[in-house]
């Protein structure tokens, strides 16, 4: 079998996929999406709980306080599927700069993170950005694209016939074109969008979306990867801000109307 008809095979099979469960996130764009949301949601407690077994909580009330408070106005104003749930927020004692949200109503802060963010509305920037990923389904399409891209390799290379050092070369070729060519545009995609969500949900609560290009800024100062942004699963932080200020225009159009009415968020 020719390298031309197995990647035509693959690229079919990946197809086939695709029109069994595509859907549509947020802002429009298609994914694949073939876990059941309840499992997702087991799976993103089960993870939160190995997080608190293995990572202190803050004792500093104060800080905590600001954060529950940040994610409160983030999901006051998330969709009514979202904002009725019981969210479990917790600041973990732990030096990283890094926060994150979870399927199944979980958000987590790192004290870290603090030390960057140098205020509510660079902190709700992080935050609106991590329940982004919950609200797109992040993590359940990349469980597909990964499960539906391992299964059309191994199916073709089991109907490919005898193995031989051709075949193993083109689909370990294959391997490598589908982590820099699917999976991790996937990612950059998601990071991105998240991005664009987290944008509208800061506003919305009452939080000044420029400083979210300015957290970038402050990131920036923290160091910055070597990594090639074609071989990074984020886009580089230049990336994001370019990103973010362009499509700033109607997310501070809605916190510019709450200003006026005296109705942004008061944190800290």
């Amino acid at each position: 079998m020719s390298s031309s008809f197995l990647l035509r095979y693959v690229g079919l099979s990946m197809l086939s996929f695709a029109l069994v469960a595509c859907s549509s996130s947020p802002t429009g764009r298609n994914q694949l999406v073939l876990v059941p949301e309840d499992q997702l949601n087991q799976m993103g407690a089960q993870s939160f709980e190995q997080i608190k077994s293995e990572t202190p909580k803050s004792d500093n009330e104060i800080l905590t306080q600001h954060v529950q408070c940040v994610a409160d106005r983030i999901i006051s104003v998330l969709p009514d599927k979202y904002k009725q749930q019981a969210w479990e927020v917790i600041l973990f004692d732990d030096p990283q700069i890094n926060a994150f949200a979870l399927p199944g109503n979980k958000i987590g802060v790192y004290t870290g993170l603090l030390e960057v963010a140098e205020n509510q509305s660079q902190l709700a920037a992080v935050v609106g950005h991590e329940v982004g990923h919950v609200l797109a389904r992040h993590g359940n399409e990349r469980v597909s694209t990964q499960l539906a891209t391992s299964q059309a390799l191994a199916l073709g290379y089991q109907l490919s016939g005898e193995d031989s050092a051709v075949k193993t070369a083109v689909f370990q070729g294959l391997g490598i074109g589908a982590q820099f060519g699917i999976l991790l545009p996937f990612s950059r995609a998601h990071e991105t969008e998240a991005d664009l969500i987290g944008l509208d949900l800061m506003a919305k609560a009452g939080f000044n979306p420029r400083e979210s290009a300015e957290l970038w800024r402050n990131m920036s100062k923290t160091g910055s990867s070597s990594t090639p942004e074609w071989m990074s699963t984020h886009p580089s932080n230049n990336t994001r801000i370019n990103t973010l200020e362009s499509s700033m225009d109607e997310p501070y159009r809605i916190y510019s109307v709450l200003k006026s009415n005296n109705n942004t968020a008061k944190c800290y």
